[in-house]
């Protein structure tokens, strides 16, 4: 989680292709995510209607909590507040 706190200063442009440009569903969700949890202040700056974040549930893990908005399936212990 020390790495998704570090991430203050990213490009917002630089994030948006990145993000379109990744394949990977449960990457780009679990990326949406941990921006939420950790309020960083460029999310507001993303389109996420630009980027494809699939359709379906996906899992992470096994045995742990699904989160509804982003359907994905993330540790228990990620739970806890920041």
């Amino acid at each position: 989680m020390l790495l998704a706190e570090g991430l203050r200063s990213l490009s917002p442009r630089r994030l948006q292709t990145l993000l379109n440009d990744c394949k990977s569903v449960k990457v780009k969700r679990l990326f949406f995510w941990l921006a939420e949890r950790h309020q960083h202040a460029w999310l507001k700056h993303i389109d996420k209607s630009k980027v494809n974040l699939g359709r379906g549930k996906r899992m992470l893990v096994k045995g742990g909590r699904l989160d509804t908005k982003y359907l994905i399936t993330i540790p228990d212990d990620l739970n806890a507040p920041v």
